[in-house]
């Protein structure tokens, strides 16, 4: 494993009492005004896009699989990639590839984006910095600065997701290594303190020092920070029976551990039976698969079109293409409601800059803008 010299684990936070393995409070609906969800195409054309984002302006930037990122402009896909390194990239496995991108919060001045990709041929995780060239829509495919890698055992749960948090670090979500079970190593990779797999990593982008800011995850693909709060979501794709989302507040430390392989949602999962919940913290919702087989974790809204989904985190299975809100109506009571079904494959949402929020089609090779009514 290639990685900078600081990697100093968070520790947990002092718990006086064991975690119940059951929701935290019984969910209450909150009032807000009936509405509905619907999404309409804006661009396709694309391979397997993994995700999409914006650099402060009216573009938006599509994350090709296969190690491409381009540019839609007014609906249009520009002809040019913004950036190639396919050559660098290793997409074989259906986990694999160009994963994600960050622009820099100093993008406008600096010119700096990040790019996490599985690297050829080995499969390792990379985390590179790259700069834009003197043309707007073209990166510096030359300006390429390996920030991290991390060595991956197998060629699933590579996580991949970058986003830049409040405090102005990077945060990097890193899958448990891969198989099944999370088998490597005698605890597993998410329980050990000296393993970057099944983490959340905060970096210093300026230092390259990393940190473990949280564990206990099987496999975080998309994690988010509502641009209104700094309130962290994260979704974890699940095993064989529960898909989870986890909630940490903008006030908290780091440390948290989120429970995998001792659970798999709110359910024992190693041990299955009597498991040890002290010292947990337990997702804030969760659903089994008879909805779905792979959370896609989404964004809370902030956009302007649609002022009565203000507060709500959005998120979608893959493969059933279920979407669900989610919203905290008191402290420690969530609600969870199916709003849309779409026929797509959800591979990521994304935000463009004013906050209005966009689903990519994995398999479509198209994104969507999600659209909503109320009477």
């Amino acid at each position: 494993m290639t990685q900078p010299a600081t990697i100093a684990p968070i520790p947990s936070p002092t718990r006086t009492e064991p975690a119940p393995l059951e929701p935290s409070a019984t969910p209450t609906p909150a009032a807000r005004p009936a509405f509905t969800l619907g999404v309409e195409a804006v661009a396709s054309g694309f391979v397997r896009p993994t995700y999409l984002t914006h650099a402060g302006d009216d573009r938006l930037f599509v994350v090709e699989q296969p190690g491409r990122i381009r540019i839609v402009r007014g609906g249009r896909v520009l002809d040019a990639p913004f950036l190639d390194i396919g050559a660098k990239v290793n997409s074989r496995a259906n986990e694999q590839g160009l994963l994600s991108v960050a622009f820099d919060p100093a993008y406008t001045s600096s010119g700096l984006f990040y790019v996490n990709y599985t690297r050829q041929p080995d499969g390792a995780t990379v985390v590179e910095r790259y700069r834009v060239s003197d043309n707007p829509d073209a990166a510096d495919p030359n300006s390429g600065e390996v920030l991290l890698s991390i060595d991956q055992p197998e060629a699933n749960h590579n996580g991949g997701q970058l986003q830049f948090g409040p405090d102005g670090h990077l945060y990097i979500g890193m899958g448990d290594g891969g198989g099944g079970g999370d088998r490597h190593g005698t605890i597993g990779n998410a329980q050990d303190d000296t393993a970057l797999l099944g983490k959340m990593l905060r970096m210093d982008v300026r230092s390259g020092d990393v940190s473990i800011w949280a564990k206990g995850l099987r496999n975080p693909w998309r994690f988010s920070f509502d641009r209104a709060t700094g309130d962290l979501y994260i979704a974890d794709v699940g095993q064989n029976a529960y898909e989870e989302v986890n909630f940490q507040s903008a006030s908290s430390a780091g440390g948290e551990n989120y429970g995998w392989r001792i659970l798999e949602g709110l359910h024992c999962y190693n041990p299955q039976e009597n498991c040890d919940g002290a010292g947990l913290t337990l997702p804030v919702a969760e659903y089994s698969h008879d909805s779905g087989c792979s959370v896609t974790g989404g964004y809370v809204y902030r956009g302007r079109a649609y002022p009565w989904l203000e507060g709500l985190y959005v998120f979608a299975d893959y493969c059933s293409g279920m979407v669900w809100s989610l919203e905290r109506s008191a402290p420690g009571e969530w609600v969870m409601t199916e709003v849309l079904e779409v026929r797509v494959t959800v591979s990521s949402f994304g935000e463009d800059a004013a906050g209005e929020l966009y689903l990519a089609g994995h398999n479509e090779g198209a994104i969507y803008r999600l659209t909503s009514a109320s009477p």
